[in-house]
């Protein structure tokens, strides 16, 4: 007896031990493996792409991922393709936000030329601190959402501003991150519970990145908590201006045209730092991250 195979198109939201989990046009979601001209091309399917699959047993949910449909980006770090943006969440209070962390994360989405959302979470617990952090960010020009799950604030903004993408969420460990999550979309571990079930209940998954299908073209890549950020590998010392927004608008406007905006005399952005069109604490990260670049290159 032939088996009947089919084509369907769908995304993959986790890739785990060879196998990839495709959320499918038709609701359901399949288990697949990818087709060995994968390995012979050098092409690696990730997270997010967008994909064509056989459908080898209907009941079963299992497949072959027969084709990756072009990208439309790719990050890096997190490894995920087709994103739309990325949202980063801190808390205000326990644990008290390291705005350094913050910017060096800031630093890698904008390296990737990804846009990011400013996430200050558990507001209930310090309003006062969220107000400032929202000052700094939004001034730096990120867009910024104070957050309480507990209280519901910010809830209607940040779900309208996820609606229809595909977003990359990353934080610290300890941030509210799950919480949110669950006051945002409270019907989502069912999505969740049904690929986990499918690989041994949740096994290994802390360790690996998955898409939560949140609606209707939504996607929530919910990362592992860090508790450090590397910066990217190929950043050069003079391309982190680039990617401080509220710097831009200086470059080529110092004295010097090599200026790295540190010690050399008549420079337009320690200029703006001291005018406060650049908030100092941005700055000082500017700073401690130009000097890991040279020790980085001198190593």
């Amino acid at each position: 007896m032939i088996r009947e195979q089919h084509m369907i198109t769908g995304k993959i939201i986790k890739g785990i031990g060879g196998f990839y989990y495709v959320a499918a046009e038709d609701g359901k979601i399949y288990e697949t493996k990818a087709r060995g001209l994968f390995r012979k091309d050098g092409v690696k399917p990730l997270v997010g792409d967008d994909c064509g699959i056989e459908v080898t047993d209907g009941i079963k949910c299992l497949g072959s991922i027969l084709s990756i449909l072009p990208r439309r980006s790719m990050l890096i770090r997190p490894a995920v393709a087709n994103t739309d943006q990325a949202i980063v969440i801190f808390a205000v209070s326990k644990p008290e936000p390291h705005t350094g962390l913050m910017d060096r994360y800031l630093v890698g989405m904008e390296h990737q030329d990804c846009p990011v959302t400013v996430v200050l979470n558990k507001i209930d617990a310090d309003q006062g601190t969220g107000d400032r952090l929202a000052a700094i960010y939004g001034h730096a020009g990120y867009r910024v959402v104070q957050t309480s799950a507990k209280r519901g604030d910010g809830l209607e903004k940040l779900r309208s501003i996820l609606k229809g993408k595909t977003s990359v969420l990353s934080g610290p460990s300890g941030v509210g991150k799950s919480s949110l999550l669950n006051a945002l979309y409270p019907d989502h571990s069912v999505k969740t519970g049904e690929i986990s079930e499918r690989i041994g209940r949740g096994k290994h998954t802390t360790r690996h990145s998955e898409l939560m299908v949140a609606g209707e073209a939504t996607f929530l890549l919910d990362t592992p908590g860090f508790s450090s950020v590397e910066l990217p590998p190929d950043l050069e010392e003079d391309g982190l201006v680039y990617c401080f927004p509220e710097m831009k608008q200086y470059i080529g406007a110092c004295r010097f045209s090599s200026c790295r905006h540190l010690a050399e005399p008549e420079c337009r952005v320690k200029q703006a730092v001291q005018d406060r069109e650049i908030e100092e604490s941005r700055y000082e990260s500017y700073v401690a991250m130009m000097e890991l670049l040279k020790q980085r290159r001198k190593y």
